[in-house]
């Protein structure tokens, strides 16, 4: 018998023997795994979240008319019942203006009311704009499918010519330019705050 002979011999027997040990080690490994350890939820929270119809990590986008980007997403949602609003908790929003520029929205909680085309965002609010405005309020309320929104009261944080004060805050469009316009109103208190004076000629 000649090599080539002899090596394909060896092969033959080798190979499945390999093969053989490689499927015995996945089966090994398979067993070592508990299935209920991958499951992130208690049987109790489960359950709940069945009975609640609560959806973990929801995600909507679209688009309004002036064509503006809306993305929304949520750490978890609960559909409204009868009488009552859907829910969602650690919610986030991204508004991406067809004009140039964007405005980001995260609340700890927030509610939707479809039929009037509402959103509220509650609980510390955080507003950041593409411009350079970081604001905070308690509670501020949108709309779905559209453009606009409002704070129920007092917003305050940094803004690019120092820091603001305001008794409310609006998001508003232009109907002509489709440009988006915050508008600050009831009492508004601008601390200036000068950058990059050493840099000045």
């Amino acid at each position: 018998m000649d090599r080539y002979s002899r090596l394909v011999a060896f092969l033959k027997v080798l190979l499945p023997l390999t093969a053989l040990g490689l499927l015995s080690t996945l089966f090994l490994l398979s067993r070592s795994v508990d299935p209920s350890s991958t499951i992130p939820f208690g049987e109790a929270e489960i359950t709940e979240r069945l009975r609640e119809g609560r959806i973990t990590g929801p995600h909507y986008s679209g688009t309004t008319p002036g064509g503006d980007q809306i993305t929304v997403t949520a750490t978890s949602a609960k559909p409204g019942s009868l009488g009552s609003l859907a829910e969602a908790d650690g919610l986030r929003a991204q508004i991406d203006f067809s004009g140039g520029g964007s405005l980001r929205l995260s609340a700890q909680t927030g509610t939707f009311d479809p039929e009037n085309d509402i959103a509220r965002f509650s609980g510390d609010v955080l507003i950041e704009t593409a411009t350079g405005y970081t604001l905070t309020t308690d509670a501020l309320e949108t709309r779905i499918k559209g453009l606009g929104a409002r704070s129920d009261g007092p917003v305050e944080g940094d803004s690019p010519l120092g820091h603001l004060q305001a008794g409310q805050m609006e998001l508003t469009s232009n109907n002509d330019t489709n440009n988006a316009h915050l508008l600050f109103k009831n009492g508004v208190k601008l601390v200036y705050d000068p950058k990059d004076t050493k840099d000045a000629p």
